[in-house]
């Protein structure tokens, strides 16, 4: 059972980012499943590492292209990104301590974040990135 189902109202109109977006989307589907099967502490911690390392992929291709086209936003966009990786870390740090499980609300968390900021911060981007020809 998926937590977030993909559909065109999240597409940026840009191939490479709503892929991204999409793998983002299966991460927390897996993670969404791993909660719902009890599955091992490990197997949930390599879903939360690998979701982390791609969450800074994916942030340094739209800052990549933000940098290039001139994007009027950068910097407010930069530092949403960089809130969110803090709170992902943090979320981790505390799961490997111990001190935080697993959770609706994490999920709900992640599932939230990204769909308010594709849907708000990243289409704010598209026109200007499809204007200077990234389709």
């Amino acid at each position: 059972m998926s937590l977030i189902t993909w559909s065109d109202k999240y597409s940026v109109n840009i191939k490479e980012i709503d892929e991204q977006h999409k793998k983002l989307v299966g991460m927390i589907n897996e993670l969404h499943d791993a909660m719902l099967h009890a599955k091992s502490k490990e197997v949930s911690l390599t879903i939360i590492n690998k979701m982390a390392d791609y969450t800074k992929y994916h942030f340094s291709t739209e800052e990549k292209y933000m940098k290039k086209f001139g994007y009027p936003d950068y910097e407010a966009h930069k530092l949403s990104h960089e809130k969110f990786v803090e709170q992902v870390l943090e979320f981790k740090k505390g799961y490997e301590s111990g001190k935080t499980g697993l959770s609706y609300d994490l999920l709900n968390f992640l599932k939230n974040w990204l769909v308010t900021h594709i849907q708000s911060s990243d289409k704010k981007y598209a026109a200007l990135f499809n204007e200077k020809g990234l389709n």
